[in-house]
């Protein structure tokens, strides 16, 4: 099954806690049943975004590296809103 992209955010360059206050300004904008695409790098955004995100009642519908097998630390996540 293929979802739908509706929205896409590149917090990479960001550090907490402005990885979240980014995700947020996002998810405002968004629409009831809207999904966003966050690419996001580093420990402490990969654990405190997701459950940020979570703990808003918004859904984590996927997280996960953005290439297989690579060294970097870039992950991407698929949410959508309720």
């Amino acid at each position: 099954m293929t979802i739908k992209i509706d929205h896409f955010l590149d917090i990479t360059a960001e550090v907490c806690p402005m990885t979240f206050v980014r995700t947020r300004l996002l998810i405002e904008k968004m629409g009831a049943g809207e999904t966003a695409e966050i690419r996001l790098m580093g420990e402490e955004p990969l654990e405190n975004v997701p459950a940020s995100v979570a703990e808003l009642g918004h859904d984590v519908l996927k997280i996960g590296p953005e290439t297989e097998g690579a060294e970097t630390n870039v992950h991407r996540m698929l949410i959508r809103k309720n």
